[in-house]
């Protein structure tokens, strides 16, 4: 009896494409022999063109599409399986015990594939901000990166002799080609994870905004973008002819007819709405019930903040009464054609003016009902036309505007005070993402930074958690490119971006309690997070190649864990297999002297420890865990291997045992 193994890898996206292509067109699954000889199911391409065609295919056909030197690659490289795990560091995190907050270290490639099944379909929010093309090569050099004279060769801008055939050829085009190889396999992957309700946000700049709306059209489908956000980040006098001073952040949805089908609608918290309050307040200690001199020296103190102040956008909310603060509305029908009727001043007992477009409602004891809620603004006599009271608490928040400013020297400001140091170059603004997190999200739900830089979007994340009160959580990736020699980060003892990072994440999270120390529930906010960071398979080669085992790599079957790797280590890759949550709580406990794992109380149980024996496994049973995975080496003997998944069947019948 064998039992089933779990597989140790992530999945294999081609083979779950020709199964979802199968599924649709089975006239189009075939059957071929690869490289080995060995039959595999593939797709018969020429009978899924003629599958999507009116006419008869004779051969490639024109149509609208992006390509580039490398796509081919880039798409295999987002399909194709790696054997990698994600190992848990306990020392370089914060609370790991308790925290639902996920960083990862390592290329986020690798990190994308890993999180395939545990995440797919459950992240609300993608922020991500690439590294911009700057016309040289950048860190993330995936297989597909190529040299400038392969380039040229591929491109057709020379033939295989050298010969130049394209004029004023540059090498400028494989940067642009890498750089949409590295995001096109990236933003497929990415995909994946996020909710029928969820979106996309890219930074990007000028360079290749043009060519990423592109790419993104492709993998997310025209039909789903939705608006590209343009930052106004403060002028700049470097350029002689226009001065390029903002960038692009471009959303795509997920769904967008999902949205519009759900009526999920995005909206943005006024700025300059928590000013206004406090001069409330204020107005309200010195003036009681005087409504009209609160009224006036609220006018007073919109007329003198400065043009750009973020309160003044609202000037018009100057009226105050025993409500609070409110703005006197048009109340007449929309387009004109309207109800009219007599209504009486509350003074004079006199008819009012009525609107030339008539009453905003054509229910006449509806309209004395607002005025005897007070719900209606009055003039000093009948002459003039009532106006609808609107409190500017009804109103705080408003659908987001495509463009804003925000000075980005403020965000390097903030992060070099938090640091003690310039550390990080160019950080993106926590408050800007923290609007969007806000906009974008609610309880529960899961942000993702695949390019996590400095931190930002955890910080933001915390930040509005501790506004709200709300529990999200973030999964961040972040590769540990190393420091200039020479950089100030270096300087101050960072080895690595990852590191510098983490740590902006730590003083972060401490610093937003310490200023929200007081508000109610502000103990429970979440400020740590789980380190784990890209590794090589805790499976030895043998266990993904087993029929190229020699005589001499026999012994290797015996134990096939590589022997630097630790029990906790072993659990992550279980997690990754089955597709359970990174974040939930695990526990110890010890069970007939053997260390067991317990994931989330009894969805998963662990044992990896050798000398697994029938009684072990009777009181493991009897907690009748959700999953159950064993060493394949670990039992005692071949009889407890033969008897486990007996013995579960009669004590815990619905518990899933595996083994690796």
């Amino acid at each position: 009896m064998t039992m089933n193994k779990l597989k140790m890898h992530s999945p294999d996206l081609t083979q779950a494409n020709i199964d979802k292509l199968a599924e649709l067109f089975p006239s189009c699954l075939t059957q071929a022999q690869d490289a080995d000889g060995v039959m595999q199911r593939v797709i018969d391409f020429d009978q899924l063109r003629q599958e999507l065609t009116g006419g008869i295919v004779e051969g490639p056909q024109e149509r609208y599409q992006l390509n580039w030197p490398g796509k081919r690659e880039a798409l295999l490289t987002a399909n194709a399986p790696i054997a990698k795990t994600l190992r848990p560091c306990r020392e370089e995190s914060v609370d790991f015990e308790t925290t639902q907050n996920i960083f990862i270290e390592g290329d986020n490639l690798d990190a994308l594939k890993l999180l395939q099944e545990t995440y797919l379909n459950k992240v609300k929010f993608i922020y991500m901000d690439p590294p911009y093309n700057t016309g040289s090569d950048f860190i993330y050099e995936d297989d597909f990166a190529e040299e400038t004279e392969a380039y040229f060769l591929r491109s057709n801008q020379r033939d295989k002799q050298g010969n130049q055939l394209v004029a004023n050829s540059e090498s400028n085009g494989r940067f642009h080609s890498d750089w949409m190889s590295m995001m096109f396999s990236r933003l497929r992957l990415a995909k994946n994870l996020l909710t029928s309700d969820g979106a996309v946000f890219v930074s990007c700049d000028e360079g290749e905004q043009s060519r990423l709306r592109m790419m993104m059209d492709e993998v997310f489908g025209m039909g789903n973008f939705v608006a590209d956000m343009v930052w106004a980040a403060g002028r700049k006098n470097d350029s002689r002819l226009i001065s390029i001073s903002h960038e692009y952040i471009v959303c795509y949805a997920r769904n967008a007819e999902h949205l519009k089908e759900a009526k999920i609608i995005w909206r943005q918290r006024k700025k300059g709405l928590e000013e206004i309050y406090s001069q409330y307040a204020k107005l309200k200690r010195e003036f009681g019930t005087d409504y009209a001199g609160m009224t006036d020296a609220l006018k007073s103190w919109f007329r003198d903040l400065a043009d750009g102040h973020p309160s003044k956008a609202h000037k018009h909310y100057c009226q105050i009464d025993r409500r609070g603060v409110y703005f006197a509305a048009d109340i007449s029908w929309p387009g004109g054609g309207g109800p009219k009727y007599e209504v009486r001043h509350p003074v004079s007992q006199l008819p009012v003016k009525v609107p030339a477009r008539g009453w905003t409602t054509p229910d006449p004891l509806k309209m004395a009902g607002w005025i005897a809620d007070e719900r209606v603004h009055f003039g000093e006599d009948e002459t003039t036309v009532p106006c609808l009271k609107k409190y500017l608490r009804d109103s705080e928040e408003q659908t987001p505007y495509s463009v804003f400013y925000q000075d980005g020297r403020a965000a390097s400001k903030r992060l070099r005070t938090l640091m003690d140091g310039d550390c990080f170059d160019f950080p993106k603004d926590e408050g800007v993402l923290q609007e969007l997190v806000a906009m974008m999200t609610t309880q529960g739900d899961i942000v993702a930074d695949f390019f996590a830089g400095s931190g930002t979007t955890a910080h933001a994340v915390m930040a509005q958690n501790a506004l709200d009160g709300l529990n999200r959580s973030y999964l961040l990736v972040q590769l540990p490119e190393p420091c200039a020699s020479k950089s100030i980060a270096h300087a101050m003892g960072y080895g690595n971006i990852a590191e510098i990072s983490k740590e902006r994440i730590r003083r972060a999270g401490k610093k937003i309690k310490q200023e929200s120390a007081g508000k109610a529930g502000i103990e429970k906010l979440d400020i740590g997070f789980r380190v784990l960071k890209v590794d090589s398979s805790n499976m030895k080669e043998v266990f993904y190649t087993p029929d190229a085992v020699s005589q001499d790599l026999l012994s290797d079957q015996v134990n096939n864990i590589r022997e630097d790797r630790s029990s906790e280590d072993l659990l992550f890759q279980v997690l990754l297999d089955w597709g359970v949550d990174l974040a939930l709580p695990i526990t110890q406990e010890s069970i007939a002297g053997k260390t067991v794992y317990f994931v989330d109380g009894n969805a998963l149980a662990a044992c990896f420890e050798e000398g697994v024996s029938k009684e072990f496994v009777k009181l493991l049973a009897k907690r009748e865990p959700l999953r159950a995975v064993f060493r394949d080496s670990g039992f005692a003997n071949d009889s407890v291997k033969i008897n486990v998944e007996q013995i579960f069947k009669l004590m815990s019948p619905s518990t899933e045992v595996k083994t690796i």
